[in-house]
């Protein structure tokens, strides 16, 4: 039997463990990370926690003496070895704030832990491009919560909907002015005449940590890479288009509408940076 843990206990996966009150199902009030665990290590563990941490502080929660770094590390760890996928594994962390009402709630941070095995599969980049579209219905705003991993994913879930019902891997979501924000569970990087290009945080994309983690190596190693505007016209122009996460790494494209692309650099870059796992 599964096992899932909340607020540090360990209880069976297949019982009920949150009330009809728990606001983070009433109002969609809470964040959540997604990691892998690979041989019993998390990968990016620092960069998943200081982005829980700025949503924490930017959302006022309240935070109980034994919500810390190390705590739900172990917690983790602990967890991942009972469900016997530590060798990998994905991983959600929950975070919401407690029980009651829109103004009379709880406002005491409650964490939630689970994990699936993972397929060796997305250790590898893939051999098939994505095929992806654009999400036509909604848009995302582009304001300070935007880069937030929110409970509240509305416009990702009803974009991962479209991309079923059309047959694609993928689907981009626009932002307010008709500008590509990120993808339903990844951010977004185009190649277009040797300069990688992904969309700045102001235009509504979620703050991943394998786009900061290419952000930051990228230019070490000498790649022109910038922060900018993106549009569905930019992609018929580009070369090769990719998308990263914390559980894929890196992944390309294929295709776009009519455009289809090659991966000569993103196979590049797959083994230079996600090839060995990044810390």
């Amino acid at each position: 039997m599964a096992t899932l843990c909340l607020n540090g206990k360990f209880l069976p996966a297949d019982e009920p463990v949150l009330l009809a009150s728990n606001r983070g199902y009433r109002y969609g009030d809470g964040l959540f990370e997604t990691m892998r665990m690979i041989k019993g290590q998390l990968p990016w563990w620092d960069a998943h926690w200081a982005r829980l941490q700025k949503g924490l502080q930017l959302l006022q929660y309240e935070l109980p003496g034994l919500f810390n770094a190390e705590k739900l590390k172990q917690d983790i760890i602990t967890l991942c070895r009972k469900n016997k996928c530590e060798q990998l594994a994905r991983i959600r962390l929950s975070v919401f704030r407690g029980n009651g009402g829109l103004y009379d709630g709880d406002q005491t941070a409650q964490y939630l832990v689970e994990c699936w095995p993972l397929p060796a599969s997305r250790l590898q980049l893939n051999i098939n491009g994505l095929v992806v579209g654009v999400y036509p219905h909604s848009r995302k705003s582009c304001d300070l919560f935007s880069p937030l991993k929110t409970a509240n994913f509305l416009p990702y879930t009803m974009a991962a909907q479209f991309a079923k019902q059309e047959k694609m891997n993928d689907c981009l979501v626009l932002n307010n002015y008709g500008r590509i924000a990120d993808s339903t569970i990844a951010n977004l990087f185009i190649i277009k005449n040797n300069n990688i290009i992904t969309p700045a945080l102001t235009e509504g994309g979620v703050e991943g940590t394998a786009r900061n983690y290419l952000l930051r190596v990228l230019p070490e190693a000498g790649y022109s890479v910038q922060e900018g505007v993106v549009t569905p016209d930019d992609l018929l122009q580009a070369e090769e288009v990719f998308l990263t996460n914390a559980i894929h790494g890196i992944r390309w494209v294929g295709r776009y509408g009519d455009r289809h692309y090659t991966n000569t650099m993103v196979s590049e870059i797959y083994a230079r940076f996600f090839q060995t796992i990044p810390g």
